[in-house]
C-alpha cells in the first residue's frame, strides 16, 4: 500500500542474503507499533517463515448455499466506485482485473461480522519489487487493511507483506503462490463496537486462512491503518461496513468472491 523502498536482493532456496551496500526495507523513522518494540513498516521485523501451500486451494471453492455472490465471474454490478458511480475494472473470462488508476472499488451493500471467500492472482510479469509488485488490499470500510501482494520471493517490510494487517501485524507464514498462480483467502471479521459515550468496547477482530494456511486467528486490529503511523478507535461508525478492494495500481485479478454473515448462536 503506498509507498514502497526498492532493495537489492539475492535470493537462495529459503534465505535472502542482502547486499552490504542494499538500502534496509521499509523505515525505522515511523512510531513504534502498540505493544511491540516494532516501528510501523519496520524492516528489521522478522520475516514470516515460507509454508508451501497445497495446490487443492488455488481452485475455485463453491459458494455455499446461503452466501452472498459478490461476483460470480460474470456480474459487476455489487461493486461502484468510491462516488458510487459504476465500477470501471474490466472483466475477462471469470474474473475482474484492476483498471490501473480507475480508483479502488466496494460493494454497494454493507456487511457486519461475516465470513468472506474470495480468489486473487498477482499479474504474472512480474514488474517492480516490494511494496511496487501486485499490490492490492482488502479494505473494510476503508480503514482496515489485509494486505494483497507479490511475497513470493519479493522481501517487504513484514507488516506490509501479503496477509499482513497492514502497518500492524505481520502474517504468521509466508504461504504466496508464485505471480499469476490464483491464491484464495478465506477471511472471517468482527466488526468493532462502541458504547454511547463513544467508548470502544470490542476491536475489530479477523481471522484469515490464506491457501488453506492459517495467517491470523482472532487477531485484533490496534485501531485503523494508515501509512507510516499508528491508527486508532476514535471515530465510531456502524458496524455494518463495505468491503473495498483497492486499485494500487496494479493489474490484479479477483474472482469467486462470496460473503456469508456469521449470525448467532441460537437463532435459527
Amino acid at each position: 500500500m503506498h509507498k514502497f523502498i526498492h532493495s537489492a536482493f539475492v535470493l537462495t532456496s529459503s534465505a535472502i542474503l542482502w547486499a552490504a551496500d542494499a538500502p534496509k526495507l521499509g523505515y525505522t523513522t515511523t512510531p513504534l507499533i502498540p505493544g511491540t518494540t516494532w516501528h510501523v513498516h519496520d524492516g528489521d521485523r522478522p520475516q514470516p517463515r515460507i509454508v508451501t501451500a497445497g495446490e487443492s486451494f488455488s481452485h475455485k471453492a463453491p459458494a455455499p448455499s446461503d452466501a452472498v455472490i459478490l461476483f460470480d465471474g460474470k456480474d459487476i454490478g455489487q461493486w461502484q466506485q468510491g462516488d458510487g458511480s459504476p465500477a470501471k475494472w474490466k472483466i475477462e473470462d471469470g474474473f475482474m482485473e484492476v483498471a490501473p488508476k480507475t480508483g479502488s472499488i466496494r460493494t454497494r451493500n454493507k456487511f457486519a461480522d461475516f465470513q468472506l471467500h474470495l480468489e486473487f492472482a498477482t499479474p504474472i510479469k512480474v514488474e517492480g519489487n516490494g511494496q511496487g509488485r501486485g499490490n492490492s488490499g482488502i479494505l473494510l470500510n476503508g480503514i482496515y487493511e489485509i494486505q494483497v501482494l507479490d511475497s513470493h520471493k519479493n522481501p517487504t517490510y513484514p507488516d506490509g507483506q501479503c496477509g499482513g494487517l497492514y502497518g500492524q501485524i505481520p502474517p504468521l507464514v509466508n504461504a504466496s503462490k508464485a505471480p499469476g498462480v490464483w491464491q484464495s483467502y478465506d477471511i472471517i471479521f468482527e466488526s468493532p463496537r462502541w458504547d454511547k459515550e463513544s467508548k470502544i468496547l470490542k476491536k475489530a477482530n479477523v481471522t484469515l486462512i490464506h491457501n488453506g494456511v492459517v495467517l491470523h486467528h482472532k487477531r485484533e486490529y490496534t485501531g485503523t491503518t494508515p501509512h507510516q503511523n499508528n491508527g486508532n478507535y476514535n471515530r465510531p461508525h456502524p458496524a455494518e461496513m463495505y468491503i473495498e478492494l483497492q486499485d494500487h495500481n496494479n493489474p490484479m485479478r479477483f474472482r469467486n468472491i462470496w460473503l456469508r454473515p456469521i449470525g448467532e448462536y441460537d437463532k435459527p
